[in-house]
């Protein structure tokens, strides 16, 4: 058997045995995130009850708002600069870092004042937001994942990120144990932060790279930032559609319901890795393939949008139907609620994988401001949808509302727009099943 499984891995070209080779790292490391941080979550979620494990996400919810502005949209422009220029790689990763500390230090800002604004006089959200938004300055170092990427050798991210993850669930456990507050389950994810980043530079050092060696450029600010712009406000308008529902959960109806809408809402978040696995390894090999054909080109997002299809139908039909079940075993009957928001919001999950690969187009076409006009105007559905839908049907009312706001933003809008039509149309033949004819993989 291992035998025939060499063979045929043999038969591979060297780029797809290459991209099959970072999936499985990136797919071991969210199957590793994903069995561990569920269970842990889960003894988390019933040890603080629906009340405190609301509150914890509303302030993760809020940071993740302002959060956009610590990363300034910056992932996939630098990943695609390294591609194309690999001589300038030094200078484009120091300008990256450089703008992601000052954007985590605006965002630090930002999420006091507001939330000191919102919530006037709860010093324990206060506290909770400030502690989470620090996090982002330890994000900044990711930068060097970014360099990771562009080799297509993600193992080395996911041994210093597992390194921290597995080191932070253990301290969840231990402050379970010694029935610890609230506040210090905000703390670890700092220190998980911390640490994923100074691995992240141990790894680069043993890859034979300096950190020394990188340089800021002013021109080079100005060009990332022209690029970026409208990125910006785009990811700002994903956070919106995709966390706002938490916030406004939060404050039309309270933090218990925020805690058994984010129950649902983790279970199907957890599935997204399967995606980001897949995008982040073929996104180098999509790239060059646009200079080679655009043939070869559309072929190749033609079969990552069937495989995205496959992947994400094949999970939403299981959970629908199983989902009370679920959310019972993991959470306990004291979430039982979620089981509704979880068979609804799992259908997120289809538009959702469609918009990983969608962000891998508009990069490569240089279409950020069509980015930005789809997104925002998904986040300004998606706030209608709640203030229409969650005073009605509360933490059900927010899942439906992102089913539908995802829906428009990640495929509809696609058929409206014409320059990405032929876009919305790959992706109604992966939805309706009429592309799979060829077995090709060709990634």
């Amino acid at each position: 058997m291992l035998n025939k499984l060499n063979a045929t891995t043999q038969k591979l070209s060297p780029e797809l045995r290459k991209i099959l080779t970072n999936i499985g790292w990136l797919s071991g490391d969210r199957v590793l995130r994903m069995g561990m941080g569920l269970i842990v979550g889960a003894w988390v979620a019933r040890y603080l009850g629906p009340q405190q494990f609301g509150l914890l996400n509303y302030a993760s919810a809020f940071v993740a708002l302002f959060a956009v502005l610590a990363s300034l949209g910056l992932d996939q422009i630098v990943v695609r600069d390294i591609v194309r220029k690999p001589t300038y790689r030094d200078k484009i990763l120091g300008t990256t870092l450089i703008l992601k500390l000052i954007g985590s230090l605006v965002t630090v800002a930002l999420t006091t004042s507001m939330i000191g604004w919102l919530r006037p006089g709860d010093q324990l959200t206060l506290w909770l937001v400030t502690i989470i938004a620090a996090v982002t300055l330890f994000d900044a170092f990711n930068t060097i994942d970014f360099w990771f990427q562009s080799q297509v050798k993600s193992k080395y991210t996911v041994i210093a990120k597992n390194t921290a993850f597995i080191l932070a669930t253990l301290a969840r456990i231990i402050l379970i144990q010694t029935q610890a507050p609230l506040i210090s389950f905000a703390w670890v994810l700092v220190v998980e932060s911390a640490i994923g980043g100074v691995g992240l530079a141990i790894a680069y050092q043993v890859k034979g790279e300096s950190l020394l060696s990188w340089r800021v450029n002013w021109q080079q600010i100005k060009t990332l930032l022209h690029q970026s712009w409208p990125l910006i406000i785009s990811n700002l308008a994903i956070m919106l559609y995709m966390r706002i529902d938490q916030i406004m959960l939060g404050q039309l109806v309270g933090d218990e319901s925020v805690g058994i809408y984010s129950a649902g809402v983790r279970i199907a978040e957890i599935w997204y890795f399967f995606a980001i696995a897949i995008v982040n390894s073929v996104t180098p090999s999509i790239v060059k393939s646009k200079q080679q054909s655009e043939t070869i080109y559309y072929n190749k997002l033609q079969k990552l949008f069937n495989l995205m299809v496959i992947i994400s139908f094949g999970i939403a039909l299981p959970m629908t139907f199983l989902s009370k079940l679920i959310i019972v075993v993991i959470f306990g009957s004291q979430y039982a609620a979620a089981a509704t928001v979880l068979a609804i919001y799992i259908w997120s999950a289809v538009f959702g994988f469609f918009g990983w690969v969608k962000g891998v187009w508009i990069v490569t076409e240089g279409y950020t401001v069509f980015a930005l006009v789809s997104t925002c105007c998904g986040a300004l559905m998606n706030i209608l949808l709640n203030f229409w839908l969650i005073p009605h049907y509360q933490e059900n009312g927010a899942a439906l509302a992102s089913v539908i706001s995802y829906s428009f933003t990640d495929y509809l809008i696609c058929l409206i727009y014409p320059p990405a039509r032929k876009l919305g149309w790959i992706m109604t033949k992966a939805l309706t099943f009429s592309s799979f004819t060829s077995r090709r993989t060709g990634l």
